[in-house]
């Protein structure tokens, strides 16, 4: 089974009550910040304290933790490692991103320290469009096909919001089930 197959999946998301449009409002802090080709994570580079949001069974719980972005592939691909203090004890996760100059799209995967060895699910793949990243995959939750989607807002040099979400109506409905609240360290 996939990770995007479990209630506990990829990395990320905002508050319930956000929308994408919301998430057009941090791009004005952005503006100064290049997102452009392979630049659009260059922002995330350095140590960072992270306050998380995850809900599960229509319960929101919060955890602190800690992120570490370093750039890779001269530049066209980074790595954020995440150590989390959850309650049942400390897990930590990877993202590998890449950027590909052909199509304009970066691509993410993650990789979970509790279950290092699944299998990698489709990568998501998006870009930062008015300071805004927006990745998109298709996947499988408990047999049903579901849209996943992360955003990526308010931007600053020294914060950024993260939003992981689904979907189960090809797009129409987001449910957002994590938040990520980066302040740099």
């Amino acid at each position: 089974m996939s990770a995007l197959s479990k209630p506990i999946f990829i990395l990320a998301a905002l508050t319930l009550a956000a929308t994408a449009s919301d998430a057009d409002s941090g791009s004005q802090a952005a503006q100064s910040i290049d997102f452009s080709g392979p630049h659009g994570f260059d922002f995330e580079i350095g140590e960072w304290k992270v306050h998380h949001r995850i809900k599960r069974q229509d319960r929101w719980m919060e955890m602190e933790g800690t992120c570490i972005d370093r750039p890779a592939m001269d530049g066209s691909a980074n790595i954020e490692e995440h150590t989390f203090d959850r309650p049942e004890g400390v897990a930590r996760g990877m993202a590998v991103r890449a950027y590909d100059p052909k199509t304009g799209l970066w691509a993410i995967w993650w990789i979970d320290s509790r279950n290092p060895h699944a299998a990698m699910d489709p990568p998501m793949k998006g870009t930062f469009v008015n300071g805004v990243g927006t990745f998109y995959a298709d996947g499988n939750l408990n047999g049903q096909p579901t849209r996943y989607r992360f955003i990526w807002a308010h931007i600053t040099q020294s914060s950024a919001r993260w939003e992981q979400a689904s979907s189960t109506d090809n797009g129409k409905t987001w449910d957002t089930n994590w938040v990520m609240e980066f302040a740099r360290k």
